[in-house]
């Protein structure tokens, strides 16, 4: 700033002059300024900025004429209460001045306020943050006869309670002397931005409802003075649009993906960050930029809000901020853009599908923390829980990818016989060398999957019924009506949405979904009362079966103690025998004998997590030392019994069906647990046979030892 910019700002020294006013003068600062009548906050005098803010005479003699007082300037609804403004900083005058202490801790006159002034410049209200500077006023009393405070100990700190104080003070035995400063800056845009930020935060996914929807128009509107709210999202090979208007949500018809392919929108997904498109009449490459000219916008601001996914995929999303005029947005706007990002993105939630989409109850504190550090400027910090207790656990349906390979093998048979049934009808009616041929082929790929399948079968072979037997059938069905039938008949077996035969196949889906459905009912009941004891950290996953991954430790819950942790390692072990139970028994009606096998791996020792936002993980763990308990998780159901090979020409497994396994590293680990499988045991869980054993060597992990527990039907 140059010594001439200064001097607009601040007075020359000899305005030090106590006879001159206090007011700071100069047409170029944007500190608002004026001198108060400390009784009624009559404006005195004001400064130019302030002056042409609210549309103000400058001079005092027009000011006292109009009798406007700084209240005047605020809305009716937003004004402030004189008396309660007052009391609160007329009351360390009192003390400084009359009774002659000024407590050190209080600090009201360094405390801002957040006024809001009417202007006639501006369609909305302004935020000021404001200071009243009492310090160069003095109090005292009208009467000096009469003092209020003489039975106290002022000097006891008990008696020196700002309320308690205000209480007594006889408030109009008080004259206050000499011109109250005032100062404020406008702080409209931050705090519009704090509002909006806070707003999103707290109504979450609720925002989008129509009795939300205006306060996040209005925030929008106001913040950027956007004349246009679109909400872009992708969804698969389509671009989806919502227009948000007037409190209202319209959706706009979609448009293809292959029409968007230069499209600002895409850009800014690529890029993520923010865009400016500063003129949409030279940059409207697309229908969607073409759409939006026609209805008056000229300017955009795209904030990407799902934008850290590499490349463009399904369900990421960008909020279109459209201006009415060229050139509307700068680097001001793309500043308040960035800081909205990580509000928008809790609270719009444009990815369902992923596990990000709802993130746990237990942990979601952190997230909303750390939405709100970004969202005041700071920069991302990445969230990391430390010392947590992992607690793993697993149901698994024992030999369920053989019996879906037989189920694999008894449609493709089917398959290929009724194919064959075709080029009988065929070749009993036309002696043809290369029927002959076909029908040799087709009977030795029949008879190779009927000795052996392997993983690819399912696509290979159905492909090649697809292009060397299906090309015919319209021919074959010339030759006779036999061969018309066994072609009817074919087709008729694949008529489902598979285009296949599927009917082994079907059975054993609908087996394996009643046993992962009867699993997830019951571990999800008993997984309410586990976070009734603390919450913590749950991830579910359901495959053919289901894995559960708990985090539990202080930097989740600060309650957290020993005695929530071995409640909940004890509970967890009910848990998998309860899941136990409901499988000892295959239900009556299924067609396929599934069994379960359940286990728990036990780790005495704390590992540190954090989330990756690059990845759809909501959490991973952090360093070497805490990775051997992922390797662990992911080679244990297949582990073997060291023991049970000798002499054997094959190992068993350590889990079996109907039971409980527990994976455990060290004498004190297992010391603690079998408390625990005496308990089950008293409750009836568990038999009191308790089968040891050593893990036969992992990849790269050795020394694991297991202990497996019989579960006990229910008593009839």
């Amino acid at each position: 700033m140059t010594e001439q910019h200064l001097l607009d700002v601040f007075p020359p020294q000899e305005t030090a002059d106590p006879a001159k006013p206090l007011l700071l003068r100069g047409g170029q600062s944007k500190l608002l300024c004026a001198t108060l009548d400390p009784t009624d906050l009559k404006l005195l005098r004001v400064n130019p900025a302030l002056a042409q803010l609210c549309d103000l005479p400058e001079q005092g003699e027009d000011l006292a004429q109009q009798l406007i007082h700084l209240f005047d300037l605020c809305p009716k609804t937003m004004m402030p209460d004189l008396h309660a403004l007052r009391q609160r900083y007329v009351l360390p005058l009192i003390l400084r001045d009359v009774v002659a202490i000024a407590p050190q801790d209080w600090r009201l006159w360094d405390e801002p306020q957040i006024l809001t002034l009417e202007s006639p410049h501006y369609s909305e209200p302004r935020h000021i943050q404001s200071w009243f500077r009492w310090e160069q006023l003095q109090a005292e009393r009208i009467d000096p006869n009469y003092d209020e405070l003489a039975h106290l100990d002022l000097h006891e700190p008990a008696h020196l309670s700002q309320g308690a104080l205000e209480a007594r003070i006889a408030w109009d035995n008080y004259r206050i002397t000499g011109e109250l400063l005032w100062e404020g800056i406008d702080i409209t845009p931050q705090e519009t931005l704090r509002r909006l930020t806070y707003t999103l935060m707290d109504l979450g996914p609720r925002i989008l409802a129509p009795e939300h929807l205006g306060a996040l128009g209005a925030g929008v509107r106001s913040l950027f003075q956007a004349e246009t709210l679109l909400i872009f999202t992708l969804k698969g090979e389509q671009g989806q649009r919502l227009c948000l208007h007037n409190g209202e949500s319209q959706p706009l018809p979609a448009l293809p993906l292959r029409d968007l392919e230069d499209s600002p929108v895409l850009r800014a997904l690529q890029a993520k960050r923010v865009w400016n498109v500063p003129d949409l009449a030279i940059d409207a490459p697309t229908v969607f930029e073409t759409d939006l000219l026609a209805q008056g916008c000229r300017s955009l601001l795209l904030i990407p809000i799902h934008g850290a996914v590499e490349g463009i995929g399904p369900g990421l999303g960008v909020v279109v901020l459209g201006g009415a005029y060229a050139h509307q947005y700068d680097q001001l706007d793309a500043s308040y853009a960035e800081q909205l990002i990580p509000p928008l993105r809790l609270a719009l939630q444009p990815l369902p599908q992923t596990k990000l989409a709802r993130v746990h109850p237990a942990v979601e504190w952190r997230f909303l923390q750390e939405a709100e550090r970004r969202a005041a400027g700071l920069p991302p910090e990445r969230i990391v829980l430390r010392n947590l207790y992992p607690m793993y656990g697993m149901s698994d349906i024992r030999g369920s990818s053989q019996e879906r390979n037989r189920a694999i093998q008894a449609d493709l048979l089917a398959q290929f016989n009724l194919a064959l049934g075709v080029l009988d009808r065929v070749y009993g009616e036309q002696d043809v060398a290369f029927l002959a041929q076909l029908r040799l082929d087709l009977e030795a790929y029949r008879d190779r999957l009927a000795a052996d399948i392997q993983t690819e079968d399912e696509v290979t072979a159905f492909d090649y019924l697809v292009t060397e037997i299906h090309p015919y059938f319209d021919y074959f069905a010339q030759v006779s009506p036999g061969a018309r039938q066994a072609i009817a008949l074919y087709r008729q077996a694949c008529d489902n949405p598979h285009h296949c035969i599927y009917t082994a196949r079907d059975r054993y889906d609908q087996a394996i979904q009643t046993i992962t459905k009867t699993l997830r009912n019951c571990w999800d009941q008993w997984q309410t009362r586990m976070q009734g004891i603390l919450p913590h950290y749950c991830d579910t996953e359901v495959t053919d079966g289901i894995d559960h991954m708990l985090y539990v430790g202080s930097d989740i819950e600060p309650r957290f103690s020993p005695f929530h942790l071995h409640s909940l390692r004890y509970e967890q072990l009910r848990a998998l025998c309860d899941c136990a139970r409901t499988c000892l028994q295959p239900a009556p009606e299924a067609e396929i004998p599934l069994f379960v096998t359940h286990l728990v791996l036990v780790q005495n020792i704390t590992v540190d997590i954090f989330h990756d936002e690059t990845t759809e993980r909501v959490f991973d763990v952090m360093g070497t030392r805490d990775t051997r308990y992922e390797i662990v998780k992911k080679r244990i159901d297949k582990a073997l019994d060291a023991t049970s090979g000798d002499g054997c020409a094959v190992a068993d497994r350590i889990t079996q069906p109907g039971m409980v396994t527990l994976v455990y590293s060290t004498e004190a680990e297992w010391r603690e647990y079998r408390h625990y499988v005496r308990y089950l045991q008293r409750e009836g869980w568990i038999s009191t046979d308790v089968v040891m054993g050593e893990v036969e060597p992992l990849q790269g992990i050795t020394g694991l030892k297991f202990a497996r527990l019989t579960v006990l039907a229910v008593e009839e």
